[in-house]
């Protein structure tokens, strides 16, 4: 009897052992082993970095805040100066919009006005590849072979404007169009405090009046 005891209770203490080894038995008996997550939860999460910095590397919104101006205060041909605008050339302005860093709250002096149809485009940019998304923004001279009437949203242009490095030459959809005075602009910026001449564009919802 003492000796059956011994028997059973070695054989409790080997299945304990053998259970706390190897894990859970599955439904046919044999022995399933736990497998390690720490891995495949990295392995996601550097996957899902690298989408996104991806999908940031490929689009851009709005424009280019990490690139530079052309301040050379050309106009294209057949550009139309506007008539009695809000804020005639010479006028002190705040500019409202966000295009750039450095632009939103910045004071600046109106340098050039024309009576145009301003379109957001969409485009791939023909130096790095990238699509920049809703730039604001392209006159209607400034697009390749211009029809007389403006385009609408979806149409398909090619961009002659070069106010933009990787602009020129470049295939844009229409992302909205909109008729209105454009305003060329000298501001100073307001994170690097450097004289920025003649940007274009702004629309005059863009703007107000300088204190």
């Amino acid at each position: 009897m003492i000796h059956n005891k011994k028997k059973l209770g070695a054989v409790l203490l080997s299945s304990a052992l053998l259970l706390g080894a190897c894990g859970s038995a599955d439904d046919n008996g044999q022995t399933e082993v736990a497998e390690p997550t720490t891995t495949t939860e990295e392995n996601t999460d550097t996957d899902k970095n690298t989408n996104e910095m991806t999908e940031n590397h490929d689009t851009h919104e709005g424009g280019h805040e990490d690139m530079e101006h052309d301040e050379s205060g050309e106009v294209p041909e057949g550009m139309k100066e506007a008539e009695n605008p809000t804020y005639p050339v010479g006028s002190e302005v705040v500019i409202e919009n966000d295009h750039m860093a450095g632009m939103k709250g910045a004071k600046g002096t109106v340098v050039g006005v024309f009576d145009t149809t301003a379109y957001e485009v969409t485009y791939k940019d023909t130096k790095t590849g990238e699509k920049v998304a809703n730039h604001k923004w392209v006159v209607h001279e400034e697009l390749e072979n211009a029809q007389d009437g403006p385009y609408q949203a979806g149409d398909e242009v090619v961009l002659e404007a070069s106010h933009m490095p990787g602009m020129k030459g470049a295939t844009a959809t229409i992302d909205s169009a909109e008729k209105t005075n454009v305003y060329m602009v000298t501001y100073t910026d307001t994170e690097t405090g450097e004289e920025i001449e003649n940007h274009k564009w702004m629309s005059e919802d863009e703007l107000s009046k300088a204190e």
